[in-house]
This record gives C-alpha cells, sequence and structure tokens, in this order.
C-alpha cells in the first residue's frame, strides 16, 4: 500500500545531457534520498558490489520476477541483457524513512512515474541542443562513428519524450543546473534548504 508521504524522484535524460552527474549532486546534498538500485542479467564486473551497484540476477530468476510482477519497469536493452527497477527496492529505502531517487532512461522513467502518480517527482534532463549532446559524446572519447549515430539516434527519440515529465532542467551551466535540480526537489519533498 502505498503512502501519500512516500514520495519517489525520477531523473531521466538522452545520453550525455548529465542526469547521472546530477542525481549524484542531489545524493551529496540530500541525506533524505536513497539511490534506488536495478536489478540487471548482466555479469558482475570485477570493482561492483551485488546490491549497490545493481542487483545481479540470473536470466531465469529475473524472468520470474517479471512473471510475478515484481518490477516497477523492465527492458530487454541489448540482446539478452535486461535491466529493471523491482518494487522491492523502493519500499526497503521507504522502510529506512528515505525517498527513492531514480536515474533510468525515459521509458522506464514514464512507467515509474505513471506506477506512483503525485507521489512522483519526474525530471527531465535537457541538453541546450543536439549539437552540445553530441559534442559531450564525443569529449567522453569513449564512442567510434557507428556507436555515436546510435546513441544521437536514441537520443533523438528520448528528446520527443520531455512533455511526459513533470519538469525540464536544461543542463546548459551545471552549476546552475545542480541548483535548479536541488530547488526542486527540495520544494516537491517540503525540504527547507540548509544555510551555510
Amino acid at each position: 500500500m502505498k503512502n501519500k508521504d512516500q514520495k519517489v524522484i525520477i531523473f531521466t535524460a538522452p545520453s550525455g545531457a548529465g542526469k547521472t552527474t546530477l542525481v549524484c549532486h542531489m545524493l551529496d546534498q540530500m541525506k533524505e534520498l536513497s539511490f534506488s538500485v536495478s536489478a540487471t542479467t548482466r555479469s558482475k564486473r570485477s570493482h561492483e558490489e551485488d546490491g549497490e551497484d545493481y542487483y545481479f540476477l540470473e536470466p531465469a530468476a529475473f524472468q520470474k520476477k517479471i512473471e510475478n510482477e515484481e518490477f516497477l519497469e523492465w527492458e530487454e536493452v541489448y540482446k539478452g541483457t535486461c535491466y529493471g527497477t523491482l518494487k522491492s527496492e523502493v519500499e526497503r529505502i521507504w522502510s529506512i524513512g528515505k525517498y527513492a531517487i531514480f536515474d533510468v532512461d525515459v521509458k522506464g522513467a514514464v512507467n515509474i512515474k505513471k506506477y506512483y502518480g503525485d507521489q512522483a517527482l519526474a525530471v527531465f534532463i535537457r541538453p541546450p541542443s543536439v549539437q552540445a549532446l553530441m559534442n559531450r559524446l564525443l569529449g567522453r572519447k569513449t564512442e567510434t562513428l557507428e556507436t555515436l549515430e546510435i546513441r544521437m539516434a536514441r537520443s533523438r527519440m528520448e528528446l520527443t519524450y520531455e512533455d511526459q515529465f513533470d519538469i525540464t532542467v536544461i543542463n546548459d551551466d551545471l552549476d546552475t543546473a545542480k541548483k535548479d535540480a536541488l530547488d526542486i526537489v527540495r520544494n516537491f519533498l517540503g525540504i527547507e534548504q540548509n544555510e551555510g
């Protein structure tokens, strides 16, 4: 049963728009928030911890949770590799008296917002332009021309979802975006800013 005081914060954006940077800033500035850890069927990397970075599940276990309707949202992001948000993760966060904050793709964000309705604040992070987004992805030096085009095509599609969210933060200047996002989240949760 959902309690009206139990709220969730959703951050979503195209890749390279800065949502992860902003979510990390929120977690650093607000002790009231706790990061919602996703589940995945991909293999655990050597530096990762189960339950901290992801909940690493065998494909059969992931499928069983789908069948049991244990996910708020899930998606097969790459062939054979699924990611999802467990309802039990949000319950875990609420049980320790905190608000869940999500860093998810636009489709997952839409599904989480639909599930929680007015209990959820869905924040869309938008780059100042598609060109700025491309420049950021190029700046990472992790993309080939082929993967850059795939990411940019996905980003253009994701930008069309903007009007499905509660509010947009334009990440042109990172310090301004951090302040705006913090003000928006504090306002939604009814938390006063601590001075100095």
